[in-house]
């Protein structure tokens, strides 16, 4: 199977949670995993269905979108995902997907807001959605230029805290410490815009959670004070 066996086969087993969760149809949407010690990162390739994707069709590349292992033509996306590699040093899987919920935020060009502990159990603030991206970028690299605009909007934001993001007109992008937690990433995301929309669909006027509710939701899963779960 090549060098990066067990780097392809944790890329295809993330890639094919996809579809189980119901977060693709068809041939949409992809998972990479990165191995930094190696330089290299493992992608789905483009266009080929879940159903029939095999594990030694997993494309592997080094940063600079150079493969050097695979047979197929990667990921479309791929450049989006070498761009939030090389910027976010402390992630270690990328997850795309077009989940019908979390896009339908993306296309209403709406950050999806922090209206109950769910929400606030994996992000203590709304899950940002990045801006329209202009002609010049589209006329350009455009994959590159959706992994800049994401950076741009991750400036001014936390990043080891933020780990979720709708790119506008597009759709869902997550990312964290390993491939498996950015899938689960992805499953949490659609379902918390998926709780958002019914929300605000039975009261339009529902307010966002009060900070207090953010911080103890929020805090007893992550940090130093943590007693969610098992030590």
């Amino acid at each position: 199977m090549g060098t990066y066996k067990d780097l392809k086969e944790i890329t295809w087993e993330c890639n094919q949670k996809l579809p189980r969760h119901g977060l693709v149809l068809e041939n949409f949407g992809n998972v990479s995993a990165i191995d930094r010690e190696k330089g290299v990162f493992a992608i789905k390739p483009s266009g080929v269905p879940y159903n029939t994707l095999k594990v030694d069709d997993i494309v592997v590349l080094d940063l600079d979108n150079k493969v050097v292992e695979g047979r197929l033509r990667p990921s479309s996306d791929t450049k989006t995902h070498s761009i939030l590699y090389r910027n976010l040093s402390h992630i270690g899987g990328i997850v795309h997907t077009h989940s019908t919920y979390a896009v339908a935020w993306a296309q209403a060009l709406r950050p999806i807001p922090i209206l109950g502990t769910t929400h606030a159990d994996h992000l203590p603030t709304e899950i940002p959605i990045t801006e329209v991206m202009s002609d010049e970028m589209i006329e350009g690299d455009y994959e590159e230029e959706t992994g800049n605009l994401i950076v741009q909007t991750l400036k001014n934001l936390a990043h080891e805290e933020t780990e979720m993001i709708l790119v506008a007109c597009h759709g869902p992008f997550t990312w964290a410490s390993t491939p498996q937690q950015a899938v689960y990433k992805s499953i949490i995301l659609e379902e918390i815009a998926k709780m958002a929309f019914l929300t605000l669909h039975i009261n339009p006027g529902a307010p966002t959670l009060k900070q207090s509710l953010i911080d103890k939701h929020y805090r007893r899963k992550h940090g130093k004070d943590a007693y969610y779960g098992q030590p």
